[in-house]
């Protein structure tokens, strides 16, 4: 749907545009050159209400000349810059909830033209423990978010809910690092639900960067429904270059690189900064509201991500 609006607003901006350029080197001389003609045979200064009576500009070309400037700067924006985009799950907490609204950082891994989203210039690419929106590589006409937790050449073992790491170790590299258990520490049990069963909260540190994921102690390891990469255990992935492997904060209730695979570096959309709305969606079962009209309004969660 995203990529949809793009090409629908791109081709409003270009046609715009054209049609502008089409008054202001076309017809806008015609036309001064019919008020210039009236003007050499009167004395007096024609009025704005005149002007429009002898040589009135088309509706059409009044329109482009309007919102051009207006759908261009949005154009310009939402490419290159920031892109609004609506969490539509709970796959991502307690990090973001659903019914948050983010910006995504689109210059982060690099600037993509509006129609075909290939790369124009190169700035960076993910770390790991960025919240990145990148295509879903099995229907990329879908947008996902989702924790980079593995980079190009890293050995991942998602064991027992525990998360292991291996580095990427460079050829002819002596010194490479040993695969490591990823650093967590209990810190609330019952703050946040999945139906009715409590969930338990872990500070984890993946990284440089320190953040909350949830546990649900109901749920068994899933391993038999893991993506099975050739050449390695059912709950290990190597990560592929130019490939991330991502994972939701709610690890027992997200579908992520241990279900479908790898994010390739060309389906990268950008880096989630900042919330600057958040919708209450939460309400009690005997609600007659239909279930997509906010409840209320966390004005304490707008802010920078992280």
């Amino acid at each position: 749907m995203a990529n949809y609006f793009s090409i629908i607003l791109t081709v409003i901006t270009v046609l715009s545009g054209l049609l502008w350029l089409y008054d202001a080197r076309v017809l806008k001389p015609k036309r001064k050159a019919v008020i210039a003609e009236v003007e050499t045979k009167t004395t007096k200064a024609l009025t704005e209400e005149q002007i429009d009576t002898l040589a009135p500009q088309p509706k059409l070309m009044e329109l482009s000349e309007s919102i051009f400037p207006v759908i261009a700067l949005v154009l310009v924006v939402r490419t290159l810059l920031y892109e609004p985009f609506q969490i539509p799950s709970g796959s991502m907490m307690p990090t973001l909830l659903k019914g948050d609204f983010i910006l995504v950082e689109k210059f982060s891994y690099g600037i993509k033209d509006p129609l075909f989203q290939e790369t124009l210039v190169d700035t960076s690419m993910p770390e790991r423990g960025d919240i990145a929106v990148f295509k879903y590589p099995e229907e990329p006409n879908i947008d996902f978010i989702k924790r980079i937790v593995g980079l190009p050449g890293d050995r991942i073992i998602y064991r027992n809910k525990s998360l292991y790491i291996q580095p990427a170790c460079a050829v002819g590299q002596k010194d490479c690092e040993e695969m490591k258990v990823v650093s967590t520490s209990l810190k609330a049990d019952g703050e946040y639900f999945s139906g009715s069963s409590p969930l338990r909260t872990y500070d984890e540190q993946l990284g440089d960067v320190n953040h909350e994921i949830l546990i649900d102690p109901r749920v068994a390891p899933r391993t038999m429904s893991y993506f099975n990469q050739p050449g390695t255990q059912k709950d290990e992935w190597v990560v592929p270059e130019g490939q991330y492997f991502a994972m939701g904060d709610n690890r027992d209730n997200s579908r992520d690189s241990r279900y479908w695979g790898f994010v390739d570096e060309e389906l990268l959309v950008g880096k989630a900064v900042f919330i600057w709305m958040s919708f209450e969606m939460d309400r009690s079962s005997d609600s007659w509201l239909p279930s997509w009209v906010p409840t209320g309004v966390r004005f304490e969660r707008l802010g920078s991500i992280e």
